[in-house]
């Protein structure tokens, strides 16, 4: 008899991030450095009370946490893509295809210049 043996997860935790709830406790002693930093300017520097102080300390953790996190809190942009298909031929910004001396082109643009420059 053949012997298939499946991994069995005993404990899920092993190998995760250790976390207080949704918060990853690598967020604990900035956040600390933070709400003591908000204490002392709001409160005690600019005297703008508790309400402003509590609103900083929030505003700064919430940013803290927004730059420093790993793939778990927007930490990861999506990027946009550098190939994308269309439907236009490809004109160089650097060398330009010319024109020929039968294009209206620049005419056009010339006309529209001037009825703008006129009516105003």
């Amino acid at each position: 008899m053949p012997e298939n043996k499946k991994f069995r997860v005993v404990n899920q935790t092993l190998g995760t991030q250790p976390k207080i709830g949704p918060i990853p406790t690598e967020l604990i002693f900035p956040w600390l450095a933070i709400v003591i930093a908000c204490i002392f300017v709001v409160y005690y520097v600019l005297v703008w009370g508790w309400l402003a102080t509590l609103f900083a300390s929030f505003w700064g953790c919430a940013t803290w946490w927004f730059v420093s996190a790993n793939k778990s809190f927007l930490g990861k942009f999506v990027g946009t893509p550098r190939i994308s298909r269309g439907y236009m031929v490809f004109v160089s910004l650097i060398n330009p295809p010319r024109r020929g001396k039968g294009s209206r082109g620049g005419k056009i643009y010339y006309l529209i210049f001037l009825f703008i420059s006129i009516n105003l």
